[in-house]
């Protein structure tokens, strides 16, 4: 079972990563001012990782294939990291599927 981390940055913003069982991160969030903020983001991962129609699917001027996940509200939720391929871009998609609905929460802030 994934993990959703939550971690205050340098700023003092909150920021979660999702980590797979093997503990890769395998999607990033936005910067949040306050912790209640940066939970409903979690909240909204698991909710619109389950729809494929979420995942915008994106390549980086390097040519790196990457993805982001959107609320459906179109904002920007996540992004994953930059993969070598577009077959290991789909696995990630399919890690955060699988991973983010039943994810337990650390709280590292």
């Amino acid at each position: 079972m994934g993990k959703f981390e939550i971690k205050k940055d340098k700023s003092g913003q909150f920021r979660f990563n999702l980590k797979a069982n093997n503990g890769q991160v395998i999607l990033s969030s936005e910067a949040y001012t306050t912790k209640p903020a940066c939970e409903n983001g979690i909240a909204s991962v698991r909710t619109n990782s389950q729809d494929d129609n979420r995942f915008e699917r994106k390549t980086a001027k390097d040519g790196s294939p990457y993805f982001n996940l959107k609320a459906s509200n179109g904002q920007v939720i996540g992004a994953s990291e930059m993969y070598s391929s577009a077959s290991a871009m789909e696995n990630g998609v399919a890690s955060v599927k699988s991973n983010a609905p039943d994810a337990s929460v650390e709280d590292n802030s």
